[in-house]
This record gives C-alpha cells, sequence and structure tokens, in this order.
C-alpha cells in the first residue's frame, strides 16, 4: 500500500528526498513520520488531499511535502540537515475509512 524509499547517510548541511509511493487506496491524508533511537514516533509533516501543508516546528524551513498525483507518490524533501534528524522515516496514510496505514520505515543517518 505505501513504498517509501530515498534514506541513506549524509553529511550535516545536506539534503535528501524520500519518496512514498501509494497505491489500493483513495487517502485522505498522507504524510511522514519519524522515529529516532529511544525515542518515540513523531509527526514530521502531512498533506492533505485537500487542504494545507503541515510541518513540526523543528523542520519548518527545511523540509517541504508535496504530491505527484499523477504518480501517486508523495515526497518529502529535507534540506540543511542536522544530526538530531537521524531516525527512521515513516510514510503513513489514512484511508476514507478512517483507517491509518504505515509504510516501511527508511533509514535517515545525518553525520556531524
Amino acid at each position: 500500500q505505501l513504498q517509501a524509499s530515498g534514506g541513506g547517510l549524509v553529511q550535516a548541511g545536506g539534503s535528501l528526498r524520500l519518496s512514498c509511493v501509494t497505491s489500493g487506496s483513495v487517502f485522505v491524508i498522507t504524510g511522514w513520520y519519524r522515529q529516532a533511537p529511544g525515542k518515540q514516533r513523531e509527526l514530521v509533516a502531512t498533506i492533505p488531499a485537500r487542504g494545507s501543508t503541515n510541518y513540526a516546528d523543528s523542520v519548518k524551513g527545511r523540509f517541504t511535502i508535496s504530491r505527484d498525483n499523477a504518480k501517486n507518490t508523495v515526497y518529502l524533501q529535507m534540506n540543511s540537515l542536522k544530526p538530531e534528524d537521524t531516525a527512521i522515516y515513516y510514510c503513513y496514510a489514512r484511508r476514507i475509512s478512517n483507517k491509518d496505514v504505515w509504510g516501511q520505515g527508511t533509514l535517515v543517518t545525518v553525520s556531524s
């Protein structure tokens, strides 16, 4: 249903772009969460089918979420990466039925 990709190792200040290909359902909202070692999963950014994007305060101005409806893909462009952005990033989506769907994680490691 959700296939995430694009993680990797990057130096602080660098950039990465994550991709999440959706299939099988109509989703009312799609986004990204992340979970760092020893911490709870937290919201990074969401983009609804209609409406405004939403970002965690910690990534505002650095990350941009976008979608390509023709490719059923949601992107997370991450710029000015910091070591504290190191985490497993999970693609997330909510169906019209209000059921949440999660993709597999993709690891982002930012070295200092």
